[in-house]
């Protein structure tokens, strides 16, 4: 059987709180976000800024829980700024597609509800 990549989960229209040029690296998500999403820390994420159009693709780790955080870390920060509009998606490999979880969260980065997707819109 053929393995391919499907979308896991997802966190629609997060707002970043913080681009941090001194760090070694990554993306820090509030936990409760995470949980919500179906992500684990030190998983492989791409980031879609909405914002300035940037992707890139970047390791999570955990920040405070219920804190909303959502902050670029380490060299990205040169991408992606503190204000912008991303989604955050991550991946699996499988024979068959998953159940994923994409969310949408508010301007606070507090969760609002789970999203269906289908191949045109997001309902």
């Amino acid at each position: 059987m053929q393995l391919r990549s499907y979308m896991l989960g997802k966190i629609h229209k997060a707002t970043i709180t913080c681009a941090n040029l001194d760090y070694v690296g990554s993306v820090t998500i509030d936990p409760e976000l995470l949980d919500r999403a179906g992500m684990d820390p030190g998983e492989r994420v791409l980031i879609v800024d909405n914002t300035n159009g940037a992707r890139l693709e970047t390791y999570i780790i955990e920040g405070d829980p219920g804190a909303g955080q959502i902050e670029i870390n380490g060299a990205a920060a040169h991408l992606v700024k503190e204000g912008d509009e991303v989604i955050i998606i991550s991946f699996v490999l499988a024979t068959e597609p998953p159940q994923p979880k994409a969310i949408l969260v508010d301007g606070d980065n507090r969760f609002v509800r789970y999203l269906t997707e289908t191949p045109s819109t997001i309902v």
